[in-house]
């Protein structure tokens, strides 16, 4: 049950993507739901203006997106939703990642050592990209790493 996540409709605003996958994903997965069993489903999506940086392709394409992202400040949004037989609730946190100047031998270092082909971003702040050329964010880390746990926390309270 896979779902594409390059399909959402094209006149949706960038910032309401990443809670529109996490949708798609909680729904396709919804008839493994029994009794009182709650699905958490999430999708992060890296944008620059109102760019949005999927998961690169191949080599060319994650040198392409992280020129794109190199010496400019990013949003990561992650969209999260809990389903149960008897509730939804989507929601999503955003973090503001600002990367330093990356040259052509570190993004080359980068993708080859890390492959990042399953990054949105292509890159994982949790690598060496974060420890290194990450020179501050505004949020919350767990969100840039793909789940923002304090709000999951939160609305699970309330679920």
């Amino acid at each position: 049950m896979d779902i594409d996540e390059t399909d959402y409709p094209a006149d949706l605003p960038a910032a309401e993507v990443a809670a529109y996958l996490a949708r798609q994903k909680a729904r396709a997965a919804r008839h493994f739901i029994t009794n009182n069993e709650i699905i958490l489903a999430s999708d992060s999506v890296v944008i620059v203006e109102n760019e949005i940086f999927g998961k690169p392709v191949d080599y060319a394409d994650a040198v392409r997106i992280l020129k794109a992202l190199s010496g400019r400040m990013h949003r990561v949004i992650t969209g999260v939703c809990l389903l149960s037989n008897e509730q939804e609730e989507v929601f999503s946190d955003v973090a503001k990642v600002h990367f330093e100047t990356l040259n052509d031998a570190e993004i080359d270092y980068y993708i080859r050592t890390y492959q990042p082909y399953d990054k949105a971003g292509a890159y994982a702040i949790q690598e060496w990209i974060g420890l290194c050329k990450i020179s501050k964010i505004e949020g919350t880390y767990a969100n840039i790493m793909g789940l923002p746990v304090h709000l999951v926390y939160q609305k699970l309270a309330l679920f």
